[in-house]
């Protein structure tokens, strides 16, 4: 009852009301307005509707509001009113299959789902003692992860990649094949045409029943970018509560990180490193540390991460780093030899691989690590042709069986792999390496992976 009060009382419009008396870039500064960080208010405009947004920050006695949209017809001295002192989020089952906004409306031409039950989309992090260890894998289906970089239930993942170098892609293959009763994407920052080419070609019909899809395009203010992020995130919590094992997968996280660096610095903040306010390095682990497992469910978090200029080391990518449970890197040398999935596997790393993988597997794993490392050690000779073959038992098996291996980590967008298959041919390949090492006239078996099998 105290819940249903709190939320009534923060819905209801107040008569509370300023006045714009100045605009800079895309906020408005409003006089007389002395309303909380977060409220929703609405700005009359001189023709058309009135102007949603949301108050970002005061300084003195002028409050600062991010309006929704274009600014157009705001006018001195138009009239703020305030709407909501918090803004609340429509959840429920109903939402699977839907696409919406950052405000949580749907977006997909279908009529308006019936949803009771209320939440606030930037809630904080489970309690520390509310959390639980990671203890359950995660089956991805894509055999370069369930090998070498296996992933439990409630884990934090990123993806760091250059532009082109087929992070959507592989985003695209765990949404279609990872083992969860539900799936949240959030599309933060993507171009309209990448929105609706993922929507058709990533979602068929049944991955598209126990999905929610959030979207807030790059030509949308940097609030609703922001919004759509903690939207995502909010339902994702919802379904968690109710006991299922949720995939949540933003892309991207680096362009939330650039949409909260425009608001920190419209609202006045100090640039720090390239020009990143430190609210940015406060919302970034506010936002990835509501996912993992609680005593109800599970929030396994995948996040986008797009590494400027190939650097893993600028700002937002070491940060991000620091704060998730394991990183997948992907090759743009890798991905120009058409090696798709392009996973840099020797940059790549799970941190909770050693709890979720059973010994063979991690026993596989560092075997096939150690394999592809000689040959990387090695590569520039082999390739002018200065290595002779006999002077290193260790390389001329990794040699004979790179191409195998190399099969092995390449797969289509459309194949499934199970863990036992994967399990299979990891410890085939491993046993044969070593067996080469040991053995270096052993020829090579004629069992290798097929296309077919691709």
């Amino acid at each position: 009852m105290r819940d249903l009060v709190q939320q009534v009382e923060q819905t209801i419009p107040s008569a509370i009301r300023g006045s714009v008396i100045s605009t800079a870039g895309m906020t408005a500064e409003v006089a007389g307005f002395p309303v909380p960080v977060g409220a929703q208010v609405s700005i009359e405009r001189l023709s058309g509707d009135p102007l949603a947004g949301e108050v970002i920050g005061f300084r003195s006695q002028v409050t600062r509001i991010a309006p929704f949209g274009k600014m157009d017809g705001i006018r001195y001295g138009a009239a703020v009113r305030l709407t909501q002192t918090h803004r609340r989020l429509k959840v429920g089952p109903r939402l699977l299959g839907r696409v919406l906004d950052a405000l949580g409306e749907c977006r997909d031409g279908q009529p308006a789902p019936r949803l009771t039950s209320r939440v606030q989309p930037d809630q904080i992090a489970p309690d520390t003692v509310d959390r639980q260890p990671t203890r359950r894998p995660l089956s991805t289906g894509i055999r370069a992860i369930d090998a070498f970089l296996t992933c439990g239930l409630g884990q934090r993942l990123g993806v760091f990649a250059g532009a082109g170098v087929g992070k959507s892609l592989l985003l695209g293959m765990l949404v279609r094949q990872a083992q969860a009763d539900v799936v949240v994407v959030a599309l933060i920052g993507e171009r309209g045409r990448e929105v609706t080419d993922f929507l058709e070609r990533e979602l068929d019909p049944e991955v598209r029943a126990r999905s929610v899809v959030v979207v807030a395009t790059s030509d949308e203010p940097a609030i609703r970018r922001v919004q759509a992020a903690q939207t995502a995130t909010a339902i994702a919590e919802h379904f968690r509560d109710t006991g299922k094992h949720v995939l949540l997968v933003m892309d991207s996280l680096s362009r939330f990180a650039s949409a909260q660096r425009e608001i920190g610095l419209a609202n006045g903040e100090p640039p720090t490193t390239r020009g990143y306010p430190p609210s940015v390095f406060a919302q970034l682990p506010r936002l990835v540390e509501r996912a993992g497992c609680t005593r109800r469910g599970t929030i396994t978090g995948c996040y986008a991460v797009l590494v400027e200029g190939d650097n893993l080391n600028e700002p937002v990518s070491d940060c991000v780093r620091s704060l998730l449970d394991g990183h997948i890197v992907l090759s743009r040398e890798l991905a120009a030899r058409g090696h798709y999935p392009a996973i840099d596997v020797l940059a790549s790393v799970s941190r909770l691989m050693p709890r979720v993988a059973t010994p063979a597997q991690r026993e596989s794993a560092s075997v096939l690590r150690g394999m592809l490392a000689v040959l990387a050690e090695y590569e520039d000779l082999i390739a002018i042709g200065a290595y002779r073959p006999g002077a290193n038992q260790r390389l001329d098996s990794a040699i004979r069986y790179r191409d195998e291996l190399n099969q092995f980590l390449r797969q289509g967008l459309r194949v499934c792999a199970t863990p036992r298959e994967t399990q299979e041919w990891v410890t085939r390949l491993t046993e044969k390496y070593c067996a080469g090492c040991l053995h270096p006239d052993v020829p090579a078996e004629a069992d290798a992976i097929t296309e077919s099998e691709m």
